[in-house]
C-alpha cells in the first residue's frame, strides 16, 4: 500500500525527475563527496588544501608567462620564487609593524577614553537639558571599565592567535614545499585525480569550466582589490599624517573580503583613531573624507572592473553567503564566500532542465 501513499509517491516522482539522468548523478556525488571531505578532513590537510589555494592563484602567472616564450619550469621558479620573496617581505616588514601599531593602538584606549569622557561631560555641562547627568555617568564609567578590560585581555591574548611553534614551523616547510609541485605539476596531478571522477562526468565537466572562470577571475580579482585598496589607504592615512596606518590600511585591505559587511565594520575603528588623535576637528573630517572617497572608488569603479564577470549575485545572496560558509569554515568560508555560491548557483542553472 506504500505505492499508493501521496507522499511516497510524490517522493519517488522528485527523485525520478532530479535522478534519472547519469551526469546529474554524477554532479549529485561529486558535489556531496567534496563538501563532506571538506567538512570532516579539511582541518586534517588544511597545508595541502592552502597550497592548492595559492596554486590556483598563481597558475594564471605561469601560464601567462608561457604565453610568453617562456620554459614551463622557468616560468614556475619565477612565479614560486617571487611568492616566496613576498611572503618574506610581509613577514620582515608588514607584520612587525602591523602588530607593533596594534600593541601601541590596544594600550592608548584607556587614554582615549578618559579624553572622549572629559570631551562628553564638557558636552553634558553645555547641554544640561539635553543630557541626564547620572544616566550618562553611569553609561560611561561602564564603557570604560569594559574597554580596559578589553584592551588589556586583547593585549595579553594577541600572541595566542598566532599558531603554535610546532605548527608554525611545519606550514612554513610543507606549504611552500606543496606549492612548488602542485605549480610544476598541474597537469599530472589533473590527470591523477580525474581517474576518480565518475565515468559519465559530462555535466561535472560543464560546470567546472564555468565555476574555474568565475572562481578564478574572483579569486584573482579579490587578491588584487585587497593589496591595492590597502596600499592607497595607508599611503593616504600615512600622507594625512594619522597613526596606525599600516595597521588601519591592512585592515580596510582585508575588510573587502566580506562584501558590505566588512566596510561597516572597520570604519568604526578608522573614525575612533582619528578622534582619538584629532578630536572633533577639520584634520579628522578630511581624513574620513577621504577614506569615504576610497570607499566609494573601490565600490563603484575597482569592483566593477575586476568583478564584472563574477559579481551577479544579489546582495541579499552574498551576505547569507558569508555567514552560512564563514559559519561553517571560519576565515577560508568568508574568503570564498562568493565563490561557493557561485558554485550552487552555476550547479543550480546547469542541472537538466529537462528533469526538473
Amino acid at each position: 500500500m506504500g505505492g499508493s501513499n501521496p507522499l511516497l509517491l510524490s517522493i519517488s516522482d522528485w527523485f525520478r525527475r532530479n535522478f534519472s539522468d547519469p551526469a546529474a548523478v554524477g554532479l549529485f556525488f561529486t558535489a556531496l563527496f567534496m563538501l563532506l571531505f571538506l567538512q570532516f578532513f579539511g582541518h586534517f590537510f588544511m597545508p595541502v588544501l592552502i597550497s592548492i589555494v595559492l596554486a590556483y592563484l598563481l597558475q594564471s602567472v605561469v601560464r601567462t608567462l608561457q604565453r610568453l616564450h617562456c620554459p614551463h619550469f622557468l616560468a614556475v621558479m619565477i612565479v614560486f620564487l617571487g611568492f616566496i620573496g613576498l611572503v618574506i617581505f610581509s613577514l620582515v616588514w608588514l607584520l612587525p609593524i602591523t602588530i607593533r601599531q596594534l600593541q601601541n593602538l590596544v594600550t592608548e584606549f584607556p587614554t582615549a577614553f578618559s579624553h572622549g569622557q572629559s570631551w562628553v561631560n564638557h558636552l553634558i555641562q553645555q547641554y544640561p537639558s539635553v543630557f541626564s547627568d547620572t544616566r550618562f555617568q553611569q553609561v560611561i564609567l561602564f564603557l570604560q571599565n569594559e574597554l580596559s578590560s578589553m584592551g588589556q585581555g586583547a593585549l595579553k591574548h594577541i600572541w595566542a592567535l598566532i599558531p603554535n611553534l610546532l605548527t608554525a614551523v611545519m606550514y612554513f616547510i610543507l606549504v611552500p614545499l606543496l606549492l612548488f609541485f602542485f605549480l610544476k605539476d598541474s597537469a599530472a596531478i589533473t590527470r591523477w585525480f580525474s581517474q576518480f571522477l565518475p565515468k559519465n562526468r559530462s555535466l561535472v565537466s560543464n560546470v567546472w569550466k564555468e565555476v574555474n572562470k568565475k572562481i578564478g577571475c574572483y579569486v584573482r580579482g579579490r587578491v588584487i582589490e585587497v593589496i591595492l585598496v590597502g596600499f592607497v589607504t595607508s599611503l593616504t592615512f600615512a600622507l594625512m599624517g594619522m597613526q596606525y596606518a599600516t595597521l588601519l590600511g591592512v585592515l580596510v585591505g582585508l575588510s573587502v573580503i566580506i562584501p558590505y559587511v566588512g566596510a561597516v565594520i572597520v570604519t568604526i575603528p578608522v573614525c575612533v583613531v582619528a578622534l582619538m588623535q584629532w578630536g572633533i576637528s577639520p584634520q579628522a573630517f578630511y581624513l574620513l573624507i577621504a577614506y569615504a572617497v576610497i570607499i566609494v572608488l573601490d565600490g563603484n569603479v575597482l569592483v566593477p572592473v575586476l568583478f564584472s564577470e563574477t559579481m551577479n549575485l544579489h546582495p541579499i545572496v552574498i551576505i547569507l553567503s558569508v555567514l552560512v560558509f564563514g559559519g561553517i569554515w571560519g576565515f577560508w568560508g568568508v574568503f570564498f564566500a562568493i565563490p561557493l555560491a557561485t558554485v550552487v548557483d552555476v550547479i543550480m542553472r546547469s542541472w537538466p532542465k529537462s528533469l526538473t
